[in-house]
């Protein structure tokens, strides 16, 4: 057991969160997330404000434990997705793809928490100030929509600058993840790709195999051009985009050549042509687990580590 601000704050067993994955994060492995002891997240995408109500009533009929929905700003049913989140009263938001602010004093009067994700210190510092109740830190190791800073040089400066709980994320897939982002001043750490190879999230077998089958630099980024770089397992589709940007095509055409390819991939099953948006971590991934035993495992690991620790510092007194 780790007690942290988190663990309170969201009166959750674990300081886990489970990533808002487009496509991935339905509320099946939500529920099951929630249920194991850490923050199950639904994630909004881009679907319709009704979509979400299904899933959240879906959700409430496997589990009575908190759970959380992630908004992306820039989806062009955010307004929806607020509207509902706000009459379903859900217990935790998490965003990205944009800026918060507007939404804060609505869900903070209906109890709602928010926590955003940053890629930046000067964003989490804006964050804070607008009153959010925890940071979501990202590094660049995280797959999908990243920023440039590594998690191991942006968690310590984020948690130099804000005084709110900060949450870890990117490239974390196992105890020493764990370790280490609390080592570098985190209080919780949230994982994705470790829950895509969950048996409870409901993606395509071929998009579970990729991410298996993945090595330590398969996991590439593309799109830097348009400014909203996404990384992604190497594949047919990343080397035609590659080569389409090669050319000088602008953010408007590379958009449209990546329009629906996640679905693609993580629907259908086409991991060739489509999407497969993955974290570093998936180098370290092998197998295909329940959301419980990915928890528990993480956590029973963590003991070791930290005697591991302790026998080093008891040497040093050795000598």
């Amino acid at each position: 057991m780790i007690n942290t601000r988190i663990t309170k704050l969201l009166n959750i067993k674990y300081p886990i969160i489970q990533g808002g994955m487009a496509w991935v994060a339905t509320h099946e492995l939500a529920a099951a997330v929630s249920e194991a002891g850490g923050l199950g997240i639904i994630a909004a995408g881009n679907a319709s404000g009704e979509y979400l109500r299904d899933e959240i009533r879906k959700l409430r009929e496997k589990t009575d434990k908190p759970f959380g929905v992630n908004i992306m700003l820039m989806s062009p049913y955010a307004e929806d997705i607020v509207d509902i989140i706000c009459d379903e009263r859900v217990p935790v938001v998490t965003t990205g793809a944009g800026n918060p602010g507007k939404y804060v004093d609505r869900f903070k009067k209906l109890g709602i928490k928010v926590i955003p994700v940053v890629p930046t210190v000067s964003l989490a510092k804006r964050m804070e100030k607008y009153g959010v109740d925890a940071i979501i830190g990202e590094g660049t190791e995280a797959g999908g929509h990243i920023g440039e800073l590594t998690t191991f040089a942006l968690i310590p400066q984020i948690s130099d600058a804000v005084k709110i709980p900060v949450i870890a994320a990117g490239g974390i897939g196992d105890s020493r993840g764990l370790v280490a982002a609390f080592a570098l001043g985190a209080e919780g750490v949230q994982l994705g790709t470790r829950f895509v190879c969950s048996t409870e999230a409901k993606v395509h077998d071929n998009y579970k195999e990729e991410i298996i089958k993945a090595k330590d630099r398969d996991a590439i980024v593309t799109g830097r051009s348009t400014g909203h770089p996404v990384r992604v397992l190497k594949n047919k589709l990343s080397r035609e985009y590659a080569e389409i940007e090669k050319t000088g095509a602008g953010p408007e055409a590379l958009k449209g050549f990546g329009t629906g390819k996640l679905r693609l991939a993580v629907v259908d099953g086409d991991v060739e042509n489509g999407s497969v948006m993955c974290g570093q971590i998936a180098g370290l991934i092998n197998d295909i687990k329940s959301s419980k035993a990915i928890i528990e495992d993480i956590f029973s690991g963590t003991e070791d580590i930290i005697n591991k620790l302790s026998s080093l510092k008891g040497g040093e007194d050795n000598e």
